[in-house]
């Protein structure tokens, strides 16, 4: 046998032994308890959340109708992630998602980089989520002699218990949270449509073409504060990476995974970009605003009772979600970071159901402390807040890309394979991608209330990074 065939056999068998052995330490011991139908409802649900229910008011009130081709953009790059992120799993699945693959393409120092600013994005997001809660609890009058903490505390122990018990559980409670957000979405679509079509007035205008064109039409306000919303509208597509940490749990991922990325396009257009349009053309953007939901501005103005009612519980619904996902997300990632070495010991600890629970009690233990940080900060702070996580999420996404676009070149050097489920025309893609999430980002510096605040922060977040990587780089070396 000549030099090269010996080579080439030896290089065969090192791939297949590389597929057999779990490249990531953190992914044992986890149960396949995640169906379809769960996985297929948490790829709904990471793409249908408050961004869309309370956001769009105020993204429609500065933006106008153009907000729907924002939406339609971005929603087109949020794709570009999942199925990148999609073939990866395929690749090898892994509870660790982003940070395994991270790991391996990107080196330890990645992984590092990967795991803490997801668990900042989801930590601060965390904080939001449960004082959302509490706000919008007190909307009914039986809750508002109950202190606004204490209704956060009682929604973090409430969805703490549900991710505790199993995934399973936590599978079924995504599901139907899910379901409540598509039925209602789907339900005010055909009330739009059928004001549309009987040409029934809202608050005294005629639906149609005309309400755009007799307001400024697509641009109302130019293009700039378009370009500006961006930012927001990536922030509301968060979530939807959900689809890669979930994998790892589900006893078909080759089955399971392409048929959620798939169907994750036309939701986004169906759903976002057709209930902006229908909102567009039943009243002008002015009407809209920040502080109450376009769904409960247009069912209002045609005089449906308890309009309000139900659209805060589906918005409550959306944010009891929201945390719910990120308690399971940060609790995989942070155990595979701490089978590594870069994350708390204990993080990694699971219970005799299969749960990470290390790693879900310290996203918790920042939620806390979220509770009593709200309570003394002002509003724009808390806006801040939510600017830091949508840091989080970008740096996330463009982590994936990196790490795809370095899979594809050593698929093409022949070192591993990629599966049939890919992400087309890289490496245009992958640096597309990137650059726009680096434009938005640099957008926030056009918003000097909060947005340039919150770049401001970035050499504080790096610095703390460093000082942390030093302080577990002697673990990280020893295992």
């Amino acid at each position: 046998m000549s030099k090269d065939a010996v080579d080439t056999a030896q290089a065969v068998a090192t791939r297949t032994d590389a597929a057999r052995t779990p490249a990531d330490a953190g992914d044992a011991g986890y149960s396949k308890d995640l169906k379809h139908r769960h996985v297929n409802m948490i790829a709904i649900g990471g793409a249908i959340g408050t961004g869309l229910f309370l956001g769009a008011g105020g993204r429609l009130h500065n933006a106008g109708p153009a907000l729907a081709l924002a939406y339609l953009v971005c929603g087109i790059f949020a794709f570009f992630v999942v199925r990148a992120l999609g073939e990866l799993v395929l690749y090898r699945p892994s509870s660790g998602s982003f940070v395994s693959y991270a790991r391996e393409f990107l080196g330890e120092k990645g992984a590092y980089v990967a795991g803490w600013m997801y668990f900042l994005n989801w930590s601060t997001t965390g904080i939001a989520d449960i004082t959302a809660i509490a706000l919008y609890t007190h909307y009914w009058s039986m809750f508002t002699s109950i202190p606004q903490w204490t209704l956060a505390l009682v929604a973090l122990a409430v969805v703490l218990a549900v991710n505790l018990i199993s995934v399973k559980i936590f599978g079924e409670m995504e599901f139907w949270f899910a379901i409540i957000k598509v039925a209602t979405l789907v339900g005010f679509m055909l009330i739009g449509v059928f004001l549309l079509a009987t040409q029934h007035k809202v608050d005294g205008t005629t639906p149609g073409l005309s309400v755009i064109t007799d307001h400024g039409g697509v641009f109302p306000h130019g293009v700039m504060p378009v370009v500006l919303v961006m930012q927001g509208v990536i922030f509301a597509y968060a979530a939807l990476e959900l689809v890669g940490v979930a994998a790892g749990e589900t006893a078909e991922p080759e089955k399971v995974v392409p048929r959620a990325v798939n169907s994750i396009m036309w939701r986004v257009g169906l759903f976002y970009v057709g209930s902006v349009v229908l909102l567009a053309l039943l009243l002008p953007g002015s009407v809209y605003s920040a502080d109450e939901s376009p769904f409960v501005t247009v069912l209002s103005k045609i005089g449906v009772s308890g309009a309000g009612d139900v659209m805060n519980l589906v918005v409550l619904t959306a944010a009891m979600s929201s945390l719910n996902s990120g308690l399971y997300s940060t609790g995989r990632i942070l155990r595979s970071m701490a089978a590594a070495g870069s994350a708390p010991k204990f993080t990694a600890r699971m219970n005799r159901s299969q749960v990470p629970y290390g790693g879900i009690l310290l996203t918790c233990a920042v939620c806390v402390l979220g509770v009593g940080l709200n309570y003394l900060m002002p509003s724009q702070a808390f806006e801040i807040v939510l600017n830091v996580a949508s840091l989080g999420i970008i740096s996330t996404w463009v982590i994936i890309m990196l790490c795809h676009l370095i899979f594809v070149r050593r698929a093409k050097a022949g070192l591993v394979e990629r599966p049939s489920f890919r992400l087309r025309f890289s490496p245009y893609t992958e640096l597309a991608t990137v650059a726009f999430l680096l434009v938005c980002l640099g957008m926030m510096w056009n918003d000097p209330a909060v947005g340039r605040k919150t770049l401001l922060l970035i050499p504080v977040i790096a610095a703390l990074l460093v000082a942390g990587w030093f302080g577990v780089r002697r673990r990280v070396a020893s295992k």
